[in-house]
């Protein structure tokens, strides 16, 4: 049987997770595997990742982390925001790898049609704890308790003039070509964040929501038809569901978030044929 997986937050830096990678392979030639970000910072690890598994699965659709977009000291390729974004998008396409700026490809195979969507949004600090009204005040009690993403430095908006900016524009962007789709075809929507807030809910340290999604994509799996929507960024790999869609994080993280885990890592989780039913 031929399937539709997923994975995410691939963080090759680390040498245990470089050779999970490595050592990734589909069941079926005919199997497509979702990346929905973070494989590194390095634009040259993201290359030779992606191109090992576009080599290797019938196709691989990418859709960028935060780590991607940080332009690190130590990465050779010093591109910002925008342009840091587009050189990636040209890596893959250079792949054969299906980006946010591609065609949206249909799956055809077991428990298709089914539109794949990887989307790149970003986030706009408003998934906030109770209480806090503004972007700078969140910002100001994550600084507080000593919860700041990196991103803060390394993930440059460039030619905008903030994260949020990027994102609205992004957003808007999105939703056009969303909104274009066919109706009678279900789609699956990839993007790195969770489109909903209630995944982050969990979080051990809720001041770091802001940097995990915005509210402008409540209603995405309802008002674009929505089978599943794949996620990652919080490195907490589960299934949920809102609405009746499920939602799957997919993410591998860092070896020591997987080593404690009774299950292997590393093992993408499908999407279509949907393994749960619905609630």
């Amino acid at each position: 049987m031929t399937s539709l997986l997923a994975i995410s937050d691939l963080h090759i830096g680390y040498r245990e997770n470089r050779r999970i990678v490595e050592e990734l392979k589909p069941a079926s030639a005919s199997d497509w595997l979702l990346v929905a970000g973070d494989v590194s910072e390095a634009v040259a690890d993201v290359e030779w990742a992606l191109g090992l598994l576009a080599g290797r699965f019938e196709k691989v659709v990418w859709a960028p982390g935060n780590h991607e977009l940080w332009t690190h000291p130590s990465d050779p390729v010093q591109l910002r925001g925008e342009e840091r974004y587009r050189h990636l998008v040209e890596v893959c396409r250079n792949l054969g790898v299906v980006t946010p700026e591609d065609p949206y490809p249909v799956w055809e195979g077991a428990g298709g049609p089914a539109i794949v969507a990887p989307l790149f949004v970003l986030y706009d600090y408003t998934f906030r704890v109770p209480g806090v009204a503004t972007e700078e005040e969140a910002l100001a009690l994550a600084h507080e308790k000593g919860v700041v993403c990196t991103d803060e430095m390394f993930l440059h908006p460039d030619p905008y003039p903030s994260r949020g900016a990027w994102c609205r524009a992004r957003i808007a962007e999105t939703e056009r070509r969303l909104a274009a789709l066919p109706r009678d075809v279900p789609t699956v929507l990839v993007n790195h964040y969770p489109l909903v807030r209630e995944p982050t809910l969990i979080l051990r340290h809720p001041e770091f929501a802001i940097w995990c999604g915005t509210e402008r994509t409540a209603d995405w799996h309802l008002r674009f038809g929505a089978a599943a929507v794949v996620y990652g960024h919080l490195h907490i790999p589960r299934t949920t569901w809102y609405d009746g869609v499920r939602f799957e994080e997919v993410s591998l993280g860092y070896p020591r978030e997987w080593r404690p885990r009774p299950t292997p890592p590393g093992i993408p989780r499908r999407i279509l044929p949907a393994p749960h039913p619905a609630p």
